[in-house]
């Protein structure tokens, strides 16, 4: 698959875009409605099938059913990924007018880690080439580790990342806005909004890890791989005020997901002994996501949408009209002392 230099340049382009219209969208602080979101959903899926539909049309049918296998991997692994953001903010109490700017900075994040984990893969599969049998055996074991712990959950308020977060980085316990960090009496201090982003950007690198193997299963080319990634995970966002509190109903979508990675590394295990067609892959990826989805709906049918609860990581609270006027700039001091230095300097040249 030959892509020109210029064709990155254009995909980058147009992500960045439509980052910006989305932060141009959201630049006030609001709780998104279901409306909202599913408005929103549909745009997303539209751009990757439009995108899709151009790299079959642009470069054969074989490479548009690698971008798709790739991208519906990486949509329905992603479910996941939105019911764990559901639960670490049900952990903070973040309030919901607030979740959107830290999921806007996760997704961001999860772009250039990806990236790079990405290129990184890509030149181990090309130097070495016995690295996807090690993708393979990694990619079952996963699926069977999943399997195993399907009715187990995340507990935010145990993680080791929180407590080294909390041992280096003083915090206050109230929400600021949406201000990841606010001075008070002198001294710059982190908000709960900057402990919650910093766990959700942990909790991407981590299904970064079971992802990307997963679709380098399905295409070898880093540009689909890295397409099929950066458009499934633009509508994570929107996807997350969609479904977060409709996690009850999928009880068998873990499930599903567990038996995809073990397909993948199957798939990757049998390279050299079994061709499988993409189409083949392809169609028992959707069969697997879809009865996995169905069954989930048809045992829970009657229930309706319910916020996640979970064990609190902490007392954590909206500041009061008072705390939130005796916030002082985070970088006022050090203007101040900077235009205080270039008065004095000028007061030396007199």
């Amino acid at each position: 698959m030959s892509v020109p230099l210029w064709a990155w340049f254009a995909v980058l382009g147009v992500i960045l875009a439509m980052l910006v219209i989305d932060l141009v969208a959201h630049r006030k602080a609001h709780v998104i409605a279901v409306r909202e979101a599913a408005a929103w959903s549909v745009v997303w899926v539209a751009l990757g099938v439009a995108f899709g539909v151009l790299v079959w049309t642009v470069w054969g049918a074989e490479f548009g059913q690698q971008y798709f296998a790739g991208y519906l991997i990486e949509k329905s692994l992603a479910v996941d990924n939105v019911f764990v953001w559901a639960i670490i903010f049900a952990a903070f109490s973040v309030p919901r007018e607030y979740q959107h700017r830290v999921l806007f900075l996760g997704v961001l994040g999860a772009l250039v880690f990806r990236g790079i984990f990405i290129a990184a893969g890509a030149a181990l599969i090309e130097n070495f080439s016995w690295v996807l049998y090690v993708f393979a055996a990694f990619l079952i074991y996963t699926g069977w580790r999943m399997f195993r712990s399907r009715n187990e959950h995340v507990h935010p308020e145990r993680s080791r990342v929180l407590a080294v977060f909390r041992r280096f980085v003083p915090m206050t316990d109230a929400y600021h806005g949406q201000k990841f960090l606010v001075r008070k009496a002198g001294v710059v201090v982190a908000t709960p909004l900057l402990a919650v982003l910093v766990l959700v950007e942990i909790t991407d690198i981590v299904f970064a890890v079971d992802s990307i193997p997963a679709i380098f299963a399905v295409t070898s080319e880093p540009f689909l791989v890295f397409t099929a990634n950066a458009f499934a995970i633009l509508g994570l966002r929107a996807m997350y005020f969609l479904l977060a509190d409709l996690i009850h109903r999928f009880v068998y979508l873990k499930v599903g997901l567990a038996f995809v990675l073990i397909w993948v590394g199957i798939k990757m295990l049998l390279l050299d002994v079994l061709y499988i067609p993409t189409t083949v892959s392809l169609a028992v990826v959707a069969s697997i996501i879809t009865v996995s989805i169905v069954a989930s709906l048809r045992a829970t049918r009657g229930q309706g949408r319910r916020e996640v609860t979970t064990a609190a990581a902490g007392s954590f609270r909206v500041a009061t009209d008072e705390e939130m006027a005796a916030v002082e700039p985070v970088f006022r001091r050090r203007r101040v002392a900077a235009s205080e230095g270039s008065r004095g300097t000028g007061t030396d040249h007199r």
